[in-house]
């Protein structure tokens, strides 16, 4: 009779589990909807469950222009989904005795500098890749974002000296991208490769990651990869690939559903390849996955989380009844990425978007979580749809707020004389940014970053905003003058005009000085 009952238990345990699962044909309806929602041209979705794939697919097209449709080979830039590898890299570089986490930079790269000298000292590579420096959030992306700039490693590595920080060293989470540019640096000197030939060729060919390629232009067959898509003017529009080859160690690696599957599968079998074949020690591993730098979890988290924080690449958190989840999201603009993993579910769970709106992809993971964690439906495609419309209304609302004071400004506000604004102005890390005067408008160039290029409209009497040519990059700022007692400008800031804007356009971190 005991028999009978546990047997019965078994067989219940196993239905429940087996119809808690979403159903392909329900996922399938899923992601269309959640194209619609959220107006994203393409998603790539997979899913790794108990030792094999269970989906992958595509859903929409690769492109506004080509119209091709997207599937599980589609060539996406998996953006800060990259910093997981760069950590694994590392983690092999100490297996082999030629780094530690805890070794200061400067013994690897004595020309490291900060902006304190105590912190300069004691900066270690574990600090470069826990985003707790005590920088701003984001501080001295521009020195990378957009591409087509001109700042190399070399550029990274001198500046950040002149990043200000907001808060003391190892206090606070911030996140930042240009540490990671310093720790591929610092895989480059240790193991003698660079940090693209390191990826390919110590990590993905030996994984099996067959079509993924360390950054963009390492891609020689462009067949089968996305065009990027954003929301400009109120439309959804394509826009060119943006990504600068300076930044691959933070977030340049091109992959698709199929490889970071495979990805998923090798890290959840304790970084062990289908041949047998160990690439990282047991303690190495481990630690890649401990937390280093605490987060705080909401009092209403979705859940039931007890902990969150970053690890060594990794964001990590517990989930409901405390199973560990190990997580990623990557944003280029015009793509956004998502990569997560419950290890004790032996789960992953992957999205890969062509339009930058991290609704979408939250919409798909928490809805695929949540069937197999037991959770009734929570509609999550409704709730984030509805965030997305008030957060877009208002964002909107921001902007067209501060374009009609600009109309009423051209009218009753001029701004300073030719003679007062006209010149070069120079940022210690970002270089020149110049205004110009044809006759008729005022023109600002970012010397460096020359894509940053547009016209510089009033706004009141000592603030102008400076409207960028790309609307893509949707990061119009103010920009705000100081005067000296002769009435002449001798500096001048910048902040973001609405909340939305990408936070690696860090103008505001820019301290002007007017120069010429």
């Amino acid at each position: 009779m005991k028999r009978n009952l546990i047997f019965t238990l078994i067989c219940f345990v196993g239905v429940f589990s087996l119809q808690a699962q979403i159903k392909e044909q329900q996922l399938d309806k899923l992601v269309e909807n959640t194209l619609k929602t959220f107006d994203v041209p393409g998603i790539s979705v997979g899913i790794f469950k108990d030792g094999e794939v269970v989906y992958a697919k595509g859903h929409g097209v690769r492109s506004l222009t080509n119209k091709k449709d997207m599937n599980a080979e589609t060539l996406v830039g998996v953006a800060s989904n990259s910093k997981g590898f760069t950590c694994f890299a590392l983690a092999m570089m100490i297996d082999e005795g030629k780094l530690n986490w805890d070794d200061p930079v400067r013994k690897h790269i004595p020309e490291f500098q900060l902006y304190d000298s105590w912190v300069t000292e004691n900066f270690t590579v574990r600090d470069l890749v826990t985003h707790r420096s005590g920088m701003g959030l984001g501080a001295g992306d521009l020195m990378f974002f957009p591409e087509g700039n001109d700042f190399n490693v070399e550029d990274v590595i001198n500046n950040v000296k002149y990043l200000e920080p907001e808060t003391s060293f190892r206090s606070k989470f911030a996140y930042n991208n240009n540490m990671f540019i310093i720790a591929g640096e610092v895989l480059k000197r240790v193991s003698g490769l660079t940090w693209e030939e390191f990826i390919e060729t110590k990590i993905m060919k030996l994984v099996g990651m067959t079509s993924s390629k360390a950054s963009y232009n390492r891609v020689t067959d462009k067949s089968n990869i996305i065009d990027a898509h954003t929301r400009a003017e109120g439309e959804v529009i394509q826009i060119p690939h943006d990504w600068s080859e300076t930044a691959n160690a933070a977030g340049g690696i091109m992959s698709n559903v199929s490889d970071m599957l495979t990805w998923a599968k090798f890290l959840m079998n304790e970084a062990v390849t289908e041949n047998g074949e160990r690439l990282l020690s047991e303690e190495q591993f481990h630690e890649l996955w401990q937390l280093q730098t605490p987060l705080k979890v909401s009092a209403n988290d979705s859940y039931d989380s007890n902990f969150r924080g970053y690890g060594l690449g990794w964001f990590v958190t517990d989930v409901k009844g405390g199973y560990k989840q190990v997580y990623h999201t990557g944003g280029l603009i015009g793509t956004v990425t998502q990569f997560t993993m419950i290890p004790d579910l032996d789960l992953a769970i992957v999205v890969l978007t062509n339009q930058m709106n991290g609704m979408a992809f939250n919409t798909i993971t928490n809805t695929i979580k949540d069937s197999y964690l037991g959770y009734e439906d929570r509609h999550w495609l409704e709730k984030y749809g509805a965030r997305n419309r008030d957060y877009l209304k208002y964002n909107d609302s921001i902007k067209a707020e501060v374009y009609n004071n600009v109309e009423k400004a051209k009218k009753q506000v001029s701004l300073p004389s030719p003679e007062q604004i006209v010149g070069t102005y120079t940022d210690d890390w970002f270089g020149d940014i110049t205004i110009s005067h044809d006759g008729k408008s005022y023109k600002i160039k970012c010397e460096r970053s020359p894509r940053l290029f547009g016209e510089l409209l009033p706004y009141n009497a000592t603030t102008s905003v400076a409207k960028w040519n790309d609307r893509s990059y949707d990061a119009d700022v103010f920009m705000q003058f100081t005067f000296n007692e002769k009435e002449e400008v001798v500096s001048a800031t910048m902040k973001p005009i609405a909340p939305i804007t990408d936070f690696s356009f860090d103008f505001q971190d820019l301290e002007l000085k007017k120069t010429k």
